[in-house]
This record gives C-alpha cells, structure tokens and sequence, in this order.
C-alpha cells in the first residue's frame, strides 16, 4: 500500500495520541461531565445517538483519492462509495483516481466550485494537496482529511486514519507472546518492510523495533520491498536466502504479503510464523484455514473510509458523534491496528480487503 503519509511537524504531536489519548474510529464514548449524573448522560448520549442515524438535511459529499492501482486503495474507493449509499440524504460527488499530484488538485477544486456541503480527500500527496485543502476550508467547505496528512490543521477539520506506529507494536508483541510460549529465548526474528523512504514504513519498523526490545527480543534480518506482490516475493527470497534460522516473520503489508507468501512456499520453508499487516481477506482466509505460516495479521483497515463518509454526513448536518459526550466531531481520529488471529478473524472478515 503506497500511501505517502507526508505528517512532518505534527508527527510528534500525533505521537500523543499513540499513547492512549487519541479516539478509536467506532468507539462508545460515556464519559460524565461534571455536571450531570453518569446516567442522565448515558441515557442523552443514546438519545443523540439515535438521533443522528435518522435521515437529516440533504448533505452532497465530495470525495477524491487516488487511483485504485492495489487492494488497500481500491478498497477505500469502494468503501467510501458504499458508506454513502447508506444514507437516504447524501449524495456523493466522487472523482476519478489518480496518481497525478496536478490532476488530483485541479479535480479537488472542481468539487470546491461546485459547492459540495463537506469533502472526503485522501491525498495522493499530502504536502502538495495541503493549499487546496485550506482553499476548501477557506470557502468554507469543511475537509476530511483521510490517512494520508495534510501539511497543517488549516488544511482540515478532522483527520481520520490509521496507526503505523501502533501496527509495528502490536505485531512485535504478538511476535513476542509467540516466542515465549514456545520457549525460544533468543528467536531470530524477521522484516519485510514497504518502502524505506516513507515516514509511514519508518513509524511501523520503529514499533515493531520498540516492542520487541521491551521483551528482550531485536530484529533480526530485514529487508525493504515496494508494496507489491513482485517486490515482496523478490526481496522474501533474499532474506529466506540469507536466514538460514528463522522463527517470526513480520510482513508490513497484506498486498506485497501475496509475493512474500510465494517466496516462502516456494523455498519450502515451514519453520516460522508470520505476521502480516493491514488485513486483506486474502490474508484472513488463509489464517482461517490455518494451512500456511500466517498465523496473523494486524489491521491497517480501509474501512477508514467508511467511516469518513459518515463524519461528513454528521459535519455537514451540524451534529456531533452520537456516542461521544461532546457535541463536535473529534478534531483526530485514529483507528486501531487490531491483531486477527484464527481465534477472531470471523469478527474481522467484513473489513478484509481483496489484494
């Protein structure tokens, strides 16, 4: 998945919100104010709640990502189209994708001129999208930022995407509760990384790093692939080449999984788990059938887009979450890397992606 997550300066303020602080997309919020009995909130956030799922003021909905080139990005599309169909009162004013940093502006700006209510952008570049994202804020068109970030808040009312951070640490510890159950003190354990150059390979690399160094494990070989099937199985076939010992493998991306999955088969090598990353069904079937190494995967879900659909349905009619005791949309939403496991990969299947 070659997302450009370009979050310069406000990286390490995001890095916060890795800690706990930021809101998981979908979570119940009953948190009292100080002012009101715990119940007497509860029973007016469940009131709001079902409130805002009644169809509203016609809201049109202007969304633009780029091109469905892979699974994850596809899925985004595809999610976001679905979301919308959802809602009686939303129209969706979707442009084509595209990977043309220009082409994508000037398809953003035609949104802006024909005065959609709110707009969904996953931009192919966040830094180089950022001035018409603030064109669109400044003409008073609220923005989603999705996933990939804008170069300042001035360009968006709220961001919403996933954790890399958090993925890197989740699949190191899953990792590491593997390695101790079986007893292997000193696992030699393995990386199949995206693109190095990406702050967003930097940030899952650093977690998977970090969590395995507070068990008392490291990285052992490593490797960068591309983000796709042909990459991944190439550069697999180096690291199994090189690694005559291994015991876990973390793979950073279901879509080059496919090409990582072959170049293990292929060399016949059958004594090690692996964890993927993002969550494709491709991946969830075959942890299901428990078959091939894959024992897990760690969720980096499309279904963001899903649920940006729906915050621009609650901006552009002036409501807040329905769940959260606060009557405005969340400024950041951060969605959780989720470990699926053969154990709870049905409860996942339905956010799963085609690679």
């Amino acid at each position: 998945m070659t997302e450009q997550s370009l979050r310069n300066s406000f990286v390490r303020r995001r890095a916060f919100l890795r800690g706990g602080a930021a809101v998981g997309a979908g979570a119940l919020l009953t948190a009292c104010t100080s002012n009101e009995a715990p119940a007497q909130n509860n029973a007016a956030n469940v009131a709001n709640a079902g409130a805002n799922s009644q169809p509203g003021t016609p809201v049109t909905i202007g969304f633009s990502a780029p091109a469905a080139d892979h699974g994850w990005m596809a899925a985004i599309t595809k999610n976001a189209r679905a979301q919308a169909q959802k809602f009686s009162e939303v129209t969706l004013n979707a442009t084509e994708g595209t990977n043309d940093v220009n082409q994508q502006i000037s398809q953003v700006e035609t949104l802006i001129n024909a005065k959609v209510n709110v707009l969904v952008i996953l931009p192919f570049d966040g830094k180089a999208l950022t001035a018409v994202g603030q064109q669109a804020m400044d003409a008073g068109i609220q923005v989603i930022n999705l996933d990939r970030v804008f170069d300042t808040p001035l360009a968006y009312r709220t961001w919403i995407g996933g954790d890399n951070y958090r993925m890197g640490v989740n699949a190191g510890n899953y990792i590491a509760q593997q390695m101790k159950a079986k007893n292997i003190a000193s696992p030699v354990i393995g990386e199949v990384a995206g693109i190095d150059s990406l702050p967003l390979t930097q940030e899952r690399s650093k977690g998977f790093k970090d969590a395995l160094a507070r068990q008392g494990f490291q990285v052992g070989p490593r490797v960068s692939a591309q983000f796709t099937p042909e990459s991944g199985e190439q550069q697999t076939s180096n690291l199994l080449q090189s690694a005559a010992k291994l015991d876990a493998l973390w793979n950073h991306d279901d879509d080059q999984g496919v090409g990582v999955i072959a170049a293990i088969n292929n060399a016949n090598r059958k004594d090690f788990l692996m964890v993927g990353g993002a969550g494709s069904k491709n991946a969830m079937n075959l942890i299901k059938t428990d078959a091939e190494p894959l024992k897990a995967t760690v969720l980096y879900s499309p279904s963001m887009a899903s649920s940006a659909i729906s915050l621009a349905r609650l901006l552009g009619q002036g409501k807040g979450a329905g769940d959260f005791a606060e009557h405005e949309i969340p400024a950041e939403i951060t969605t959780y890397s989720a470990v699926v496991t053969k154990e709870n990969v049905d409860k996942y299947m339905d956010v799963g992606f085609d690679s």
